[in-house]
């Protein structure tokens, strides 16, 4: 299968994206994902010898429609959606004076009796009728001719009964009796101004998300050879660099893309690719991760990959690809709009009908009804529902550092009884601290001093926290120094004492050890331990309270020891403790678990990655492995864990607005249609709240993005 992704400029509604989504299918394509709001467009297909061909075949199928189709997103950051929204604000604009002159006669005391001239109204309501034609009578065409009635049909008929009603009336005895100039006018006009608020909360959002998927761009220094055979080092982005360019990477300094060491030793942190902040030993021959960080050290390397295959690209993917997917209750309201406007036409048709067969009203009524029965149906109302809810929802996330890469999972959040977490770089922090130390020296720093003198040599994370904890000025010297892999340190002074700083597998005897990180052995005795502990993250204590205070057990399930998870979860006031799991085994908790009752999971390291695609809602950390950040609904990029909450408050709102926006949208036309079928509304007071709908909806999406969060 061959996937392709577009740009497809000048979509409006869900409607646009039926359309496109129809025309699509008929040639063949599957899993097509269509976002009206950011204009994303995917489809896969099998390639064939002549694909190429069929590709462009579409394109410009859906560019006969009025879409604009390109293969790359715009860059714009936003101005691409102000652009979409000024061809609506310009025709307002040449509306608008005409429709207000039109409309002076209904100003109480006003009396002009030039305007009641049937000739002066035509002359007035042309233009309008003109821009409204151009406009929505395009749209018309395209959907018919691809069987698909849109919100422009409506639109276009109920301006169009009026305009030629009224023409019509011009050559009648009482044109006074036929003159609904102003009626088209002003439908013509007001959804034009709907159309435009609608659009404006999308731009918002459009320019929020763009914003926030921009690529990262580092500065590499590049290496180069002149004739001469002398190296040079210039800088260059990151963006601009090619597999196999030399680049040098010195302390502090990013790694601007994948790439693979060819000289030199440093200390690298990948927490973005492994969740863990101790850095790692790099030498001659190891790969480096794009986004990682040189701790201490240079090196001289070469690049492997770079652009799309970035952990930070592949975020931005998977985020995009959730703003094109639908949550489960906007597929019935999918359905609904595909056959609203048929059946408005009918219930139009009737009504006409109706009232001039059964009610024995005349034409002028009747006609009137009918026009107010298509101006105020809305099926925009109903297809935006869900779309701009989500929009704001997912920009106002991201804004907070939280991508949802999985929409279909935010209503879930208000189900979820259980959380599970991990320990190690999720609950803590992956930096270590001393909690507790004995000895049989003679006093505190003696013991200290001896132990900092030895670790201060050592290049493992472990002892490197020690050694900064303990740091002192006065050091005991050795005569020789060893580091004894998986063992620890091994030092000997010039009088023949032979010390050692390490794990239990260097005690000499076990059976009085106790349970502790780093044991301390003189001449092959036990002389002191010490106990090393995670820090615990410092906003994890208030993730934890939040949870209990919505009634939702908290869990750790780690691959640690049950004692050091005890002292995390005692720390923190956790719930229940799940310790010394493998990953099979945390998939098999995790499917238990999720039979009790939903359960959300945060982890951040590849062992979590096959119980996070188990969970019901599963959250990662964007230092995550990629294995995890790809099994996650939810990815915590800035702030982290402290994000969880919000992250759990954004997806019950989104949902509740999507909910309350559907309630409006069907409710509106279930009370409005019958009223104006019944006369009881005027076609340009129809218009008023057809247009007065989707505002509502647009300020209800946006109230979603300025909500208060506790």
């Amino acid at each position: 299968m061959t996937k392709v992704e577009w740009k497809v400029d000048g979509m409006t509604c869900t409607t646009c994206a039926l359309t496109i989504n129809k025309t699509l299918e008929k040639k063949g394509f599957r899993h097509i994902v269509v976002d009206p709001i950011q204009g994303n467009v995917s489809f896969e297909l099998e390639k064939p010898d002549n694909g190429d061909t069929i590709i462009q075949e579409a394109q410009k199928q859906v560019e006969s429609l009025g879409y604009k189709v390109s293969a790359e997103d715009d860059p714009d950051n936003g101005k691409g959606a102000r652009a979409d929204i000024a061809p609506y604000m310009r025709r307002f604009w040449l509306s608008l004076p005409f429709t207000l002159v039109l409309m002076l006669h209904m100003v109480p005391g006003l009396h002009l009796h030039w305007l009641m001239n049937p000739w002066v109204q035509l002359a007035l309501a042309t233009p309008v009728y003109l821009i409204g034609l151009e406009y929505f009578g395009k749209s018309t065409w395209r959907s018919m001719r691809n069987g698909i009635l849109n919100m422009d049909v409506l639109v276009l008929l109920g301006s169009s009964a009026a305009f030629w009603y009224s023409v019509y009336g011009l050559f009648t005895h009482k044109p006074q009796d036929f003159l609904f100039f102003e009626t088209a006018a002003s439908i013509i006009t007001i959804v034009l101004f709907g159309n435009y608020l609608e659009h404006i909360s999308i731009a918002k959002t459009k320019a929020a998300i763009n914003k926030l998927t921009r690529k990262q761009i580092i500065m590499a220094n590049v290496i180069a050879y002149d004739p001469d055979g002398h190296e040079n080092i210039f800088p260059m982005e990151s963006t601009a660099l090619r597999v196999g360019d030399l680049i040098l990477i010195k302390t502090g300094e990013q790694v601007p893309a994948d790439a693979k060491i060819l000289s030199g030793e440093a200390e690298v942190s990948e927490a973005l690719l492994t969740g863990e902040s101790t850095p790692v030993g790099k030498k001659n021959a190891d790969l480096l991760v794009g986004g990682s960080s040189i701790v201490n050290g240079n090196l001289r390397a070469y690049v492997t990959a770079v652009g799309d295959d970035t952990v930070m690209s592949g975020i931005v993917r998977m985020m995009k690809k959730a703003q094109g997917e639908k949550p489960p209750v906007q597929k019935l309201a999918d359905r609904i709009s595909q056959v609203f406007i048929p059946a408005v036409l009918i219930i139009a048709a009737l009504t006409l009908v109706g009232n001039m067969w059964l009610a024995n009203l005349p034409l002028k009524e009747s006609l009137l009804r009918a026009i107010a029965v298509l101006v105020i149906a809305c099926p925009c109302a109903m297809g935006l529902a869900t779309p701009a809810a989500i929009a704001v929802g997912l920009g106002r996330a991201a804004k907070n550092g939280i991508l949802y890469t999985d929409v279909s999972r935010m209503e879930l959040f208000r189900t979820i009884r259980q959380m599970v977490f991990d320990k190690t770089g999720t609950l803590t922090t992956g930096k270590f601290g001393i909690n507790g130390f004995q000895h049989s020296l003679d006093s505190d720093e003696s013991f200290q001093k001896l132990v900092y003198s030895i670790e201060k040599l050592s290049n493992h994370p472990i002892a490197k926290s020690i050694a900064t904890a303990w740091k002192t000025k006065g050091v005991m010297l050795f005569d020789k120094v060893e580091e004894r892999k998986g063992l620890g340190m091994w030092a000997k002074q010039k009088d023949g004492t032979e010390w050692m700083v390490g794990s239990g597998a260097m005690l000499p005897d076990k059976t009085n050890a106790g349970n502790h990180s780093l044991y301390v052995i003189k001449q092959r005795e036990l002389v002191g331990w010490i106990d090393i502990a995670d820090e615990i993250r410092p906003e994890a204590a208030g993730v934890i309270n939040y949870c209990k205070s919505n009634n939702i057990k908290t869990i750790i399930l780690s691959g640690d020891t049950q004692a050091k998870c005890e002292m995390v979860a005692q720390a923190l006031g956790i719930d229940e403790v799940i310790a010394e799991k493998k990953p099979d085994e945390k998939l098999s908790i995790i499917e238990t678990l999720n039979k009790k009752s939903p359960t959300a999971m945060v982890g951040d390291g590849i062992n979590d990655a096959p119980a996070l695609a188990k969970a019901t809602i599963s959250i990662s950390l964007s230092e995550a492995s990629q294995l995890a950040i790809q099994s996650a609904s939810v990815v915590l990029t800035g702030g982290g864990l402290a994000q969880l909450p919000k992250a759990m408050q954004l997806g019950k709102l989104t949902y509740g607005t999507v909910k309350s926006n559907l309630f409006w949208a069907f409710a509106y036309n279930v009370v409005a249609i019958p009223i104006a079928a019944f006369g009881y509304l005027h076609p340009t007071m129809g218009a008023l709240i057809m247009g007065g709908s989707d505002v509502v909806l647009a300020l209800n999406s946006l109230w979603l993005g300025v909500r208060r969060l506790r």
